[in-house]
């Protein structure tokens, strides 16, 4: 670790660190933290939620604390890390526009790419952490609190542009995208139909639909990503049966997962888990 920040009152933590803090990540567990991997010259070769991923030169990629991380190789790699205690993305929403775009939202591994000018960007605000991290006052917290928030909003922009959101004043469409795939990620254990988050957003299934049609994804298929993608973690990282899996994302019967499961991935939750295997 290059520097730590914590709280003591509040528990609050926030790490900068290299390579290095990757060597427990060697075998794939959950980090507990928000992440963001940030690689400077070289390639960053990486398995997240059991799926190999290379994160491309003067690129940075944002992982949520649920999801699984294994570090494979790749150096020159700058890393951040906070608790929700330290920034809580979703209270501070309002002035980040985070939730349901970077973290939580419909894209699942959220890799945003730098040019020059960018990376000059990042850069000088990566020394700012640095001397905030080293100035030891009372004022401190808020100081690198603040320091994030730039990171992120800077982080959220470039995403959007990468995936064509356009955002405007009034940009109704990009919030609706945003609160949707929040609720998603708090409900859809439990919820797996359209019409109880069009309720929650005040909206009809019809007019989710329409919002979501420029994205060539409908509000049923992110569900189901979501629910597809869980299930992968639960066979890749517990010693729980098809059936318990199913019993946990809120199936009274196994069959209609593993009939869902296999749409997506064309494989049965159990033909997944022998493949897992044969490359293990």
């Amino acid at each position: 670790m290059i520097h730590a920040f914590k709280e003591f009152s509040t528990n609050a933590i926030f790490n900068i660190g290299n390579e290095t803090d990757l060597i427990p990540f060697k075998k794939a567990k959950q980090s507990e933290f928000y992440t963001f991997i940030w690689a400077k010259s070289e390639a960053v070769d990486l398995i997240i939620d059991s799926v190999p991923f290379t994160v491309q030169p003067h690129s940075i990629l944002a992982l949520t604390p649920i999801q699984y991380l294994q570090y494979i190789n790749g150096s020159n790699i700058t890393i951040y890390q906070f608790n929700q205690e330290f920034y809580c993305v979703k209270d501070h929403d309002e002035e980040v526009s985070c939730v349901g775009i970077l973290f939580f939202g419909n894209i699942n591994i959220p890799i945003i790419h730098l040019d020059q000018t960018e990376q000059n960007k990042f850069e000088t605000l990566h020394e700012v952490f640095i001397d905030e991290l080293e100035t030891k006052d009372n004022i401190q917290a808020e100081m690198l609190r603040m320091l994030m928030a730039r990171f992120i909003i800077k982080s959220t922009r470039l995403l959007k542009a990468k995936e064509g959101i356009i955002e405007t004043p009034k940009s109704s469409k990009v919030d609706l995208l945003r609160e949707f795939n929040y609720l998603v990620e708090q409900h859809f254990k439990t919820e797996h139909g359209v019409a109880f988050y069009a309720d929650k957003l005040f909206r009809s299934p019809k007019t989710l639909s329409n919002n979501f049609a420029k994205l060539n994804r409908s509000p049923l298929q992110i569900i189901h990503e979501r629910i597809v993608l869980e299930t992968q973690r639960l066979l890749s990282y517990t010693n729980k049966t098809a059936k318990e899996i199913a019993y946990d994302i809120g199936f009274d019967d196994a069959s209609h997962l593993s009939r869902l499961f296999k749409k997506h991935t064309s494989l049965s939750p159990s033909e997944y888990k022998k493949r897992l295997k044969t490359l293990s």
